[in-house]
């Protein structure tokens, strides 16, 4: 689902919901995935205009599309990635705002991490698995998904609260599983969640997932009997402590956090010593059951 409100980042998204043949499209595509040539024979339109809209579609999130071979040929398919948009309206007694801030998964800026270990792309896999190596490779900046057995990896993102603006709490989401290797039904994995080096508390996950299933965004492409999704978590720093999904997690507040640095740092962390050194992936955009990266929400 898509949170929209009346912030210039979403201008595009309304630009492209406000055209009839782009919703012809959504509709053709939300039961079947459909290339380029069968929407533009549908809709009586040439394939360069169908494109066009295609790629409005594509660039504010809606749609998403494949390349598979089909008859020793090269399709791009198309396929509708969102079921619903939320839109929050101005309002008079409206008396605070929420600034996001998103993080891709392949845009960590330090990490000491060991096997099993990996990363992947959209489109393919990151050079060797279980060398942490790769984890330095250039192409690294485009990974939607990482795992690895134990150790940290840990993102910056700048600071963009404004002196005179204030901050209620703030809300940090991602789709998070253990590691195992292959995929285990329960392997519980303790996850340490640092902010600003203030350590905000453990999540035990309780299993690599995907026996039962394929990923809901996970590529065709992406092996059967590895990682396909996680469990989106959310934690909620607030003046009175942490919480995880609604639930106390531990007394920090956000007086803890040094809200003033100019860059905030996030570390997910597996300790060696913890009870159950289970791993960690990190499911980004495209990847998993939520399609969306790591999210930090400020409300003030």
């Amino acid at each position: 689902m898509i949170k929209a409100n009346g912030e210039p980042q979403f201008l595009p998204l309304y630009e492209a919901l406000a055209s009839e043949v782009r919703w012809r499209i959504m509709d053709m595509i939300a039961d079947r995935e459909m290339n380029v040539k069968d929407i533009a024979a549908a809709l009586e339109l040439s394939p360069s205009i169908v494109t066009m809209h295609i790629r409005k579609l594509e660039d504010v999130g809606l749609i998403g599309s494949r390349r598979v071979r089909i008859n020793g040929g090269t399709h791009k398919l198309c396929y509708l990635k969102q079921d619903q948009i939320e839109i929050e309206l101005p309002s008079a007694s409206q008396t605070s705002r929420t600034r996001e801030q998103t993080i891709s998964v392949g845009h960590y800026t330090a990490f000491d991490i060991h096997p099993t270990c990996g990363l992947g792309t959209l489109e393919k896999e990151i050079g060797v698995w279980d060398d942490p190596r790769y984890f330095l490779d250039p192409e690294r900046v485009h990974a939607a998904i990482l795992w690895f057995g134990k150790g940290y990896v840990e993102y910056k993102t700048p600071n963009f609260v404004l002196p005179d603006q204030t901050t209620d709490a703030i809300e940090i989401s991602m789709e998070l599983a253990s590691e195992a290797p292959g995929l285990r039904d329960h392997w519980p994995s303790d996850i340490r969640f640092t902010f600003n080096g203030i350590s905000l508390g453990t999540w035990t996950s309780p299993a690599d997932f995907g026996r039962a299933a394929r990923g809901k965004y996970t590529p065709e492409w992406w092996h059967r009997n590895v990682n396909q999704y996680g469990l989106l978590k959310t934690i909620r720093i607030d003046g009175s402590g942490t919480y995880m999904d609604g639930e106390s997690m531990s007394d920090i507040t956000l007086a803890d956090i040094k809200l003033s640095e100019p860059f905030w740092t996030l570390r997910f962390t597996v300790d060696e010593e913890s009870p159950n050194v289970g791993g960690l992936t990190i499911y980004g955009a495209g990847f998993g059951n939520h399609d969306q990266d790591i999210v930090i929400r400020v409300l003030g």
